[in-house]
């Protein structure tokens, strides 16, 4: 228990839990941050600047952290899985974090200005985070969330999503099929989601590319010989495209900004 605030009430998913576990060094390493354009743009809608307080759910080693504190707002940060935790805390040791999840964050009520969610929200019980986001924060609540997504018209890229998704689970959520906007679809207290769209090309290697995936929630779990064979099929795309046989390759992607504040 943290301030208050139990943590049985909703617990974590279990593929975040394990997989984040396993995966947290590497996810640190290979996963891409965010373009200051898409900083910029939720700042702006989150009157983010020094003086604010906002808490960042679902932190996981900081990607996003690390920005938001460039705002000058005090930053909470907000993450269920210990290793991620240690990760957020060696690269990060003048962020205040805890060990919460979005729908029991252990924040006193109205601590603070705005909440953020940079590839998170997806994993939240919607309804139940809303109703915690309305807690910590003040009448003026603002909530912000965040996704890099992969642009799946690029063939190759089309390509490799199949390979990942081929070895999904229905039960590992994801923001793609929009699934995360119910909690907001007649949500009395909240104003209509606001949106905007910033590129975000990565620039990597092979490995960070092969990385994606085999550091997702549901691929790291899996056995040695499981994980092997993804990257095997992983390896076959790079080789079929000539956009991705070298060893510089840039991924796709496209940052979602979605805002909206307290009525």
């Amino acid at each position: 228990m943290i301030g208050g605030a139990r943590f049985d009430v909703v617990a974590i998913h279990h593929a975040a839990e394990t997989g984040y576990e396993l995966a947290a060094a590497d996810y640190e390493r290979v996963r891409p941050s965010y373009p200051t354009r898409a900083l910029a743009v939720l700042a702006d809608a989150l009157d983010l600047k020094a003086g604010q307080r906002v808490a960042d759910l679902g932190a996981g080693t900081g990607k996003f952290t690390r920005l938001l504190a460039l705002t000058g707002a005090k930053v909470v940060a907000v993450e269920p899985v210990p290793a991620m935790r240690e990760r957020l805390t060696e690269i990060l040791p003048q962020v205040h974090c805890v060990a919460g999840i979005a729908e029991a964050t252990g924040l006193p009520d109205a601590s603070v200005d705005a909440v953020v969610a940079a590839q998170a929200w997806h994993w939240f019980d919607g309804p139940a985070a809303l109703t915690e986001i309305e807690r910590v924060t003040g009448p003026a609540g603002r909530l912000g969330l965040v996704w890099n997504t992969l642009d799946a018209t690029v063939p190759w890229v089309a390509a490799y999503s199949r390979i990942y998704s081929a070895w999904r689970t229905d039960e590992v959520p994801v923001h793609t099929d929009g699934a995360w906007r119910a909690a907001f679809e007649g949500r009395r207290g909240w104003k209509a989601l606001n949106s905007a769209h910033v590129a975000n090309p990565y620039v990597t290697d092979r490995e960070g590319v092969l990385g994606q995936a085999l550091t997702s929630s549901r691929i790291s779990t899996l056995s040695d010989e499981a994980r092997e064979e993804i990257r095997r099929e992983l390896l076959a795309v790079l080789d079929r495209y000539p956009d991705t046989r070298g060893e510089r390759i840039e991924i796709p992607y496209v940052t979602d900004i979605y805002w909206t504040a307290k009525r």
